[in-house]
């Protein structure tokens, strides 16, 4: 079976929310999410600004954001405002929003976010195949750049290497298993024109990484993964979601009790760095600093 038809068929047991991931604004995406109790980035968040106060130590000025699946901007929400996934559900989901047009949403939001303290000196480039969704982003002042391709099927257009080559930290907190090795295949020429980015994914159980560990490690990467640690991304949709979950975790040797059966979908940190940077920080002592 190729690693393809296996993530198909892994994906097959999740259920199918892109009906809510591409609209003009994301106020059905946080209302429906929100019933889910989705908060992954929330934990992914504090390892993340880890890596970047790191990055800082090499590199004094702007840090450069690639977040793959970037949907509506929740990590750059996150990331350069320094907010929470509660204050984003209580943003979007006011119910002073239900009749204002997308248009609208996305200047309240520029509004809301020009009062907050001075954002972090950090610039967000988001990479998804939701057009919608990214250019809200961009008109709310969440995202700096975005690009808008789906990698698994589509080579990157030359114009995105200019944006992509200052580059120093990848991130995703949940689209692996969508993205597979064929899109860092494409992407790793682009963000390695200069200094090799850290790569910090967040992967749910479900999915294998070692595909994608294998090309990483091809272009010189080591993969740490952090160990004893899972983050919940969301609760179980329906019962049937559950049961096909699980049925899939044990397919694959992973023992499920007292983590998914809890009712949580769960996701591991895997973070890869060239291999100097790995001896000289391992992962534990990097994020117990």
């Amino acid at each position: 079976m190729s690693d393809n038809v296996a993530f198909e068929e892994i994906n097959e047991a999740k259920s199918n929310l892109d009906y809510i991931y591409d609209e003009p604004d994301p106020r059905n995406y946080f209302r429906e999410l929100g019933k889910l109790d989705y908060a992954i980035p929330d934990l992914a968040k504090p390892i993340f600004q880890k890596l970047i106060s790191h990055l800082r130590i090499r590199k004094k000025d702007t840090i450069h954001v690639l977040d793959l699946g970037c949907s509506y901007g929740i990590n750059a929400a996150l990331l350069k405002y320094d907010l929470s996934m509660p204050e984003l559900y209580r943003h979007w989901g006011n119910r002073g929003l239900l009749s204002a047009t997308a248009e609208e949403v996305a200047a309240r939001d520029r509004a809301f976010l020009s009062n907050l303290d001075e954002p972090a000196n950090i610039e967000m480039v988001g990479l998804d195949l939701a057009p919608s969704a990214t250019a809200f982003a961009r008109k709310a002042g969440l995202l700096d750049e975005d690009i808008v391709i789906n990698l698994e099927t589509d080579p990157l257009p030359e114009a995105a290497r200019e944006i992509l080559e200052p580059i120093d930290l990848v991130t995703s907190t949940g689209c692996i298993g969508y993205v597979t090795e064929k899109s860092f295949d494409r992407l790793l020429p682009a963000i390695s024109q200069g200094q090799a980015p850290w790569i910090g994914n967040f992967v749910l159980r479900l999915f294998p990484f070692d595909p994608i560990e294998k090309l990483l490690n091809e272009w010189g990467y080591v993969t740490e993964k952090l160990e004893g640690q899972t983050f919940p991304q969301r609760q179980f949709s329906s019962a049937e979601e559950r049961e096909q979950v699980l049925e899939q975790l044990c397919e694959r040797g992973i023992d499920p009790a007292g983590k998914e059966s809890e009712g949580h979908l769960l996701a591991e940190f895997y973070l890869s760095r060239p291999a100097n940077d790995v001896a000289k920080y391992p992962i534990e002592q990097l994020l117990s600093a």
